[in-house]
C-alpha cells in the first residue's frame, strides 16, 4: 500500500517537473545568448533579465510556500511574449498552452489556493 501515495506524489509533481523542460532551455538561451537578433527588444539587458526572471519565477514555483508567486512571475513572463507573437502573426496557441500548462500544474500541486471562499 506504500506505492499508492508515492505514485500520488510522483503524479502530482510530473507536471510541474514537465514545465522545466520549456522554461529553463528558454532562460538559459537568454542568459547565455543576450544578444539575440530577431526580437522585438534587443537590448541584451532585457534578455539577461527576462532570463533572471524566469530562473527566479521557476524557483518560486518549486517551492510550495511560494508557489503562486512563481505562477504570477511565469504568468507575466508568458502574457507579453503570447502578445508578441499575436502582434507578428506567429503561431501562438503552443505558448497559451504552456501558460495554461503552467496554471494547471499549480492547481494540482494546491487547489485551496484557486477555491473561493
Amino acid at each position: 500500500m506504500k506505492a499508492k501515495p508515492i505514485l500520488i506524489s510522483i503524479l502530482i509533481y510530473l507536471p510541474s517537473v514537465l514545465l522545466a523542460v520549456f522554461y529553463v532551455p528558454t532562460a538559459l538561451d537568454k542568459l547565455l545568448d543576450p544578444n539575440q537578433t530577431g526580437k522585438i527588444v534587443q537590448s541584451s539587458a532585457v534578455m539577461l533579465t527576462a532570463g533572471i526572471f524566469i530562473l527566479t519565477g521557476l524557483a518560486l514555483f518549486y517551492y510550495q510556500k511560494t508557489m503562486l508567486w512563481g505562477v504570477t512571475m511565469l504568468s507575466l513572463y508568458m502574457l507579453p511574449v503570447i502578445g508578441i507573437h499575436l502582434y507578428k502573426g506567429k503561431p501562438a496557441e503552443v505558448l497559451m498552452l504552456i501558460l495554461m500548462s503552467t496554471l494547471f500544474a499549480a492547481y494540482i500541486r494546491k487547489p485551496e489556493v484557486f477555491a473561493s471562499n
